[in-house]
């Protein structure tokens, strides 16, 4: 009788852990809205993100604003499950000697992704939450030279 119950109770501990790795690792299918080709045109020139699919585990993007010929801002970005975290690494040309910066998810789901990182210099938060009418709005937050700002860019699915 001992060994019966040992075994189910080994069974049903197994199965526990299985559902828990599979919703661990899923945290990204949370993002899978962000796919595609996203964009935001006003009179200071066309900011584009670009969202695709790597794996099962890793999204990539790139990110510029142009105006007329120039790139004013270039980044490239990372959203990668490691481990039981959404992790958005960001690097941007020409700033921090071109190294990546990373933002750990703080909440995530099918609507909205929360990142942040206080130790940053600007911003310390990033989120994307998705709109109606295949739209996003991308917004950044944090201290800067000592104030509080943030900007938020509305894009829409191309």
């Amino acid at each position: 009788m001992f060994q019966k119950i040992t075994l189910i109770t080994l069974i049903i501990a197994f199965a526990s852990c299985q559902k828990k790795e599979s919703v661990e690792k899923d945290k990204i299918k949370l993002a899978d809205w962000l796919i595609g080709n996203w964009e935001n045109t006003t009179p200071e020139g066309v900011l584009s993100e670009n969202w695709q699919k790597l794996n099962d585990s890793t999204f990539s993007a790139s990110s510029y604003f142009i105006k007329g010929k120039d790139t004013l801002h270039f980044e490239t970005i990372i959203l990668a499950q490691l481990g039981e975290t959404l992790t958005y690494k960001a690097t941007v040309r020409g700033q921090n000697d071109d190294k990546p910066v990373f933002f750990p998810a703080t909440a995530e789901s099918d609507k909205q992704l929360v990142f942040e990182n206080a130790k940053h210099d600007y911003p310390q938060k990033i989120t994307y939450t998705k709109g109606a009418n295949n739209s996003l709005t991308a917004e950044i937050y944090g201290n800067l030279n000592g104030k509080p700002s943030s900007e938020k860019f509305v894009m829409t699915k191309k």
